[in-house]
């Protein structure tokens, strides 16, 4: 495993609970020296407290990645998840797609499986040059412009959304936390996801692993009704264990083939 993919797994389990020297070595199957350095290397980054025969997560607000940053990450991951959240979508549905390059990668594989009996309802402007042309049927709804998610949101968008219902909502989101929902850089990203979800009859979030417990935004979403989580964490990843003790929750894993995770 790469130095930085196996940190990124290092923090996960940290956010998740797991904050013992002992317990991450036997999870990881690493040496303690090892474990101690890649402590060390999130503790110099500000993204964990060092603490004794430990660390212990820290609840800071992130800088937001940038869009190319967001594009080039995770790449085949989100299109694993996106192959995963097309076989949800059922002929005849109409379907909304949330802003983000993992809801972008479900409209790949729609117009990949030649898909012509779906009705996308979608405010992700990185979605549109992907559908259109194609036989799905395309609908952007309006407002204002956010060029760092490049998607649409603001009143005439949540107007939009109370004037319509759709049968599946595929949703992204910065981070999803057992209990608290859906968190975003900016409110508005948060209500209008809220809005989303009153409208929806059935709720997909599509997330990657490292979004599992990550709390790195102040917004939030909560989600208020039964709801599928589609992610490529798969067991004993420590950021599934707390989503297990949830209600009304379906926990969807999406395995990589090996050797196209990025």
């Amino acid at each position: 495993m790469k130095v930085a993919r196996r940190r990124e797994a290092m923090l996960q389990a940290v956010l998740a609970g797991m904050t013992e020297v002992a317990e991450l070595c036997e999870h990881f199957g690493m040496s303690e020296a090892t474990v101690r350095r890649d402590l060390r290397a999130l503790a110099d980054e500000r993204l964990v407290l060092r603490t004794y025969g430990g660390a212990a997560s820290v609840s800071t607000h992130a800088p937001e990645e940038s869009l190319d940053e967001r594009r080039q990450s995770f790449q085949a991951e989100k299109e694993a998840i996106g192959q995963a959240a097309a076989e949800h979508v059922a002929p005849g549905d109409t379907i909304f797609l949330d802003s983000g390059t993992t809801t972008a990668a479900l409209a790949r594989s729609l117009v990949l499986s030649n898909r012509h009996d779906v009705h996308v309802v979608t405010n992700n402007l990185l979605a549109v040059p992907i559908l259109a042309g194609s036989k799905v049927r395309l609908t952007l709804i309006g407002g204002e412009v956010r060029e760092s998610s490049m998607s649409t949101l603001g009143p005439i968008a949540q107007l939009a959304l109370a004037r319509i219902t759709v049968d599946k909502a595929f949703l992204g989101a910065d981070g999803v936390v057992p209990g608290r929902g859906l968190c975003e850089a900016t409110a508005e990203q948060a209500y209008l996801k809220e809005c989303l979800m009153h409208q929806a009859a059935s709720i997909f979030v599509l997330v990657t692993a490292d979004k599992l417990n990550r709390d790195s935004q102040q917004h939030w979403a909560p989600i208020e009704k039964p709801w599928t989580l589609i992610t490529d964490a798969v067991a004993p990843h420590p950021g599934l264990h707390e989503f297990g003790h949830l209600t009304g929750l379906m926990v969807e894993s999406v395995a990589v083939p090996r050797g196209l995770s990025n």
